[in-house]
Formats: C-alpha cells, structure tokens, sequence
C-alpha cells in the first residue's frame, strides 16, 4: 500500500489541497457538462416538437384551402 494510514492518504504528502482541488474541479466540470447536455437535450426536443406542430398547421391550411376552393366552384 502506498499509504500508512488513512490520514496519510487523505493529506497525500503534502500536495492534499492540489490533487483534491484538481479532483473537485474534474468532478465539477463533468456536472456542468451533464447539466449542459440535459439543457441541450430538451431544447432539442422541444424545436422537434414544434416543427411537427407547424407542419401540421400547415397541413391543415392546405386542406383548408383546397376545400374552400371547391365550395367557390
């Protein structure tokens, strides 16, 4: 084992305020990245739903106006 005892470990010869900042910094980035992608994610789904909805819309209009156009006949 690389360390006497648990104290030791957790003061890591000195350099313990480096090696856990670099630790709580790494762990820290990879929480923004997670909460980004979620962000990310959902803003995605929500433009998806969108366009389907004005695809719809559009749809509808174009019905609407084919058969308002064969009632004018």
């Amino acid at each position: 084992m690389q360390f006497d005892s648990f104290s030791s470990f957790i003061h890591m010869g000195g350099y313990a305020f480096y090696v856990w900042l670099s630790f709580a910094v790494s762990f820290g980035v990879m929480a923004v990245l997670v909460f980004a992608s979620y962000q990310q994610h959902k803003s995605h789904l929500k433009s998806v739903v969108l366009e389907q909805e004005r695809q719809q819309r559009i749809k509808r209009a174009k019905q609407n106006a084919a058969v308002s156009a064969s009632h004018d006949r």
